[in-house]
């Protein structure tokens, strides 16, 4: 006797997904080292934040399968990133206020 609701049902990425993420990192940081040796002023870190977020995002869903996991991972890692938000903005108001 076999419980049929326990059974998961598992999420398969083909490879072309996995190529196709793998390229798209390795142009976000070919874009990223770009950025860098280009004078931007102080908008420079905000885009290099902002591709460091979209490179993350794509790693965390595809290749770590977050987006298909089980939901109390998808709450870890919600704490996790509001964790790293508040170290963020602490960090940003003692730089602000010296």
């Amino acid at each position: 006797m076999h419980n049929n609701d326990s059974k998961k049902e598992h999420h398969v990425t083909g490879y072309g997904t996995y190529l196709l993420v793998w390229v798209a990192l390795i142009g976000l940081t070919s874009i990223t080292v770009t950025v860098a040796g280009i004078d931007f002023g102080m908008v420079a870190l905000a885009i290099a934040l902002l591709i460091a977020a979209i490179k993350s995002s794509l790693v965390i869903n595809i290749f770590m399968h977050i987006k298909s996991d089980e939901p109390i991972f998808k709450v870890f890692l919600g704490v996790s990133l509001f964790t790293l938000i508040v170290i963020f903005v602490l960090t940003a108001f003692d730089v602000i206020n010296r």
